[in-house]
C-alpha cells in the first residue's frame, strides 16, 4: 500500500498527463534500484514532466500536500542519492523527457540545454557547431546534465579544464515551494552579489530541481597525442605528470593511473587487447591537446631517460586512440565480473597519491588479507577510485557485510593525508554519515540553514548529503 492518498497521486498525475505517471510495478522498476544493486526504493509514482512548468507545478502540489519528491537524471549515480527509501511515500520525479538543446551559441562559447539531455547529446551538440564541451565520463551515453551537475562530476578531463561546477555558467532551478529561478545567464561575469548558481550545483536535490544550464564550451582540439605508458608506482606517476606539465603546459588535458589489476580484468572481461607487449606494475594513459611533434619527441625522450617509463605506445590513429580510451572507460565495468566491489571515490594532494596507495593498501589488508586492489583515476588532479575486490574464493556477501570497515579503513588514511572522501561521486546515502567526521559543527550547521531556507518542509531528496 502507498503512503500517499489515490486523490493526491490523481492531482499529481493530471499534472504530467496519465502516460508519464508510472504507476505499474514492473515499469517503474528501471527507477528504483541504480546499476550495482546496492540500493532498492520503493515508490508510488514516478513522474516524467517535459518541461519546467510541468516541474513548478508538481513542486507547487508537493508543498501543498507535503509530499516528497526525489528528483533523478539518468539514474548513474554510485551513492544512493537518486534512489526513494523504501516507505513508498517518496515520488521519483525523473527529468528524462526534458531533453532540448535550447541554444548552441559558437561566438559566445556556449550551450544552453534542458537538464534531462544527456553528457553524449550534450557533447554532439558542441561538436556541431565546432566546439568542445569537456566534460566526459564512461557513463556519457547515460547519464544527464542536470545529475552531472547535481554531483558536480568530474571526470577524464579536470585536469584542464574542471569538474561540472567549472563547466556551468547558468542555471534554471525550480525550488522546493514551486517558484522558478531563472539563471540562465551566459556570462562570464556577474559581480551582482551571492553566487546562487553554485548552492545547487553539488547539493544532490536536495535544496532545489535544476531543470536547465548554460554550459561553457571551448575551442576544439586539432589534434591529439594520446600515449599509454608503463611504469613501476605511483612515486613514477607524480615525476611523470610533473615532467609532463613542465613540457606541455595546459596542453595536458588527460593522465590517468591504472594498475596491473585493472587492466588484467579488462582484458579478461571486456573483450579489449593488451595496451602493451608485456605487463608493467602500473601504466598512465595521458593525452596532450594540440601539441607540436617537438615538444612531444621532447617529453618522451625525457620520460625515457629518467626511467620514468619502461615502455610506451602512442596512438597512431583515431581508432587507435579511441581503443586506448576504451580501456580506460571499461575498467569499472570489469570489476563487477570478479565478485564484490566496493568503490571509494577519494581525492588527496597530487603528491600523496604514493603514500595514498601505499597507507590505504597496508590498512585494509589489516582489516581483511587477500583484498584485491582495483585502485585508479585521475592521476592529474589527485582523484583515485580506490576500489577493493573479494579475496578469491570469498563470499560475495561475506566481503560487502564488511564494507564501512573496509571504507573506513580507507577514508582514516585519506583524511589523515588531506584528502576528500567523496571527490566527484557526491554524498547521497553511503557517505551521509561520514559527514559528521569530516565537517565541522559550524560547517554542518551551514548546510543545515541552506537545507532550512530553501526546504523547510524537507520535502526534496531527505536523507541523502546531510547527515542524521
Amino acid at each position: 500500500m502507498s503512503g500517499v492518498s489515490e486523490d493526491i497521486l490523481s492531482r499529481f498525475a493530471a499534472i504530467a498527463g496519465e502516460a508519464q505517471a508510472i504507476r505499474d510495478p514492473h515499469s517503474k522498476e528501471a527507477y528504483l534500484h541504480e546499476w550495482r544493486g546496492l540500493w532498492h526504493g520503493q515508490t508510488p509514482m514516478v513522474l516524467r514532466p517535459s518541461n519546467t512548468e510541468q516541474v513548478s507545478r508538481i513542486m507547487a502540489l508537493a508543498t501543498e500536500t507535503r509530499t516528497v519528491m526525489v528528483p533523478q537524471s539518468g539514474n548513474t549515480g554510485l551513492v544512493g542519492g537518486q534512489i526513494p527509501d523504501r516507505s513508498n511515500t517518496q515520488i521519483v520525479l525523473s527529468l528524462d523527457r526534458m531533453t532540448r538543446v535550447i541554444e548552441a551559441n559558437a561566438p559566445n562559447n556556449s550551450l544552453t540545454v534542458e537538464a534531462g539531455v544527456t553528457l553524449k547529446a550534450a557533447q554532439d551538440a558542441a561538436d556541431a557547431i565546432d566546439r568542445l564541451f569537456p566534460l566526459s565520463l564512461a557513463s556519457e551515453g547515460s547519464c544527464r546534465i542536470g545529475g552531472n551537475l547535481s554531483t558536480n562530476a568530474g571526470g577524464l578531463n579536470t585536469l584542464a579544464f574542471g569538474n561540472a561546477r567549472e563547466l556551468c555558467l547558468g542555471l534554471e532551478v525550480v525550488l522546493a515551494d514551486g517558484r522558478v529561478w531563472n539563471g540562465l545567464k551566459s556570462l562570464r561575469k556577474d559581480n551582482t552579489g551571492y553566487d546562487l548558481r553554485n548552492i545547487f550545483i553539488g547539493a544532490e536535490g536536495t535544496l532545489g530541481i535544476i531543470t536547465a544550464a548554460v554550459l561553457k564550451l571551448f575551442p576544439k582540439p586539432k589534434s591529439h597525442s594520446t600515449c599509454f605508458a608503463g611504469i613501476t608506482s605511483p612515486a613514477a606517476a607524480v615525476e611523470l605528470l610533473s615532467l609532463a606539465r613542465e613540457a606541455s603546459g595546459n596542453r595536458l588535458v588527460a593522465f590517468e593511473l591504472i594498475p596491473r589489476l585493472a587492466i588484467d580484468f579488462t582484458v579478461k572481461h571486456m573483450c579489449v587487447r593488451d595496451p602493451l607487449a608485456e605487463p608493467y606494475p602500473y601504466y598512465v594513459l595521458s593525452e596532450l591537446a594540440d601539441a607540436d611533434r617537438a615538444s612531444i619527441d621532447s617529453l618522451w625522450n625525457q620520460a625515457f631517460e629518467r626511467k620514468l617509463v619502461q615502455d610506451a605506445a602512442v596512438a597512431q590513429s583515431e581508432s587507435q586512440r579511441q581503443a586506448f580510451w576504451q580501456i580506460r572507460e571499461l575498467l569499472s565495468e570489469s570489476q563487477k565480473f570478479e565478485g564484490g566491489s566496493i568503490k571509494n571515490d577519494v581525492s588527496v594532494p597530487v603528491a600523496q597519491v604514493p603514500a595514498l596507495y601505499e597507507q590505504a593498501t597496508a590498512a585494509v589488508l589489516k582489516v581483511m588479507p587477500g583484498v584485491r586492489f582495483m585502485a585508479f583515476g585521475h592521476m592529474g588532479d589527485g582523484n583515485i577510485h580506490f576500489n577493493l575486490s573479494q579475496p578469491v574464493g570469498m563470499d560475495k556477501q561475506a566481503f560487502l557485510d564488511r564494507w564501512q570497515d573496509l571504507s573506513g579503513a580507507v577514508s582514516d588514511v585519506v583524511l589523515k593525508l588531506g584528502g576528500s572522501i567523496s571527490a566527484e561521486h557526491g554524498i547521497g546515502v553511503l557517505k551521509r554519515n561520514d559527514m559528521l567526521r569530516i565537517k565541522s559543527p559550524a560547517e554542518l550547521q551551514m548546510m543545515r540553514g541552506l537545507k532550512q531556507l530553501f526546504d523547510p518542509l524537507n520535502i526534496l531528496n531527505p536523507g541523502k548529503v546531510l547527515p542524521e
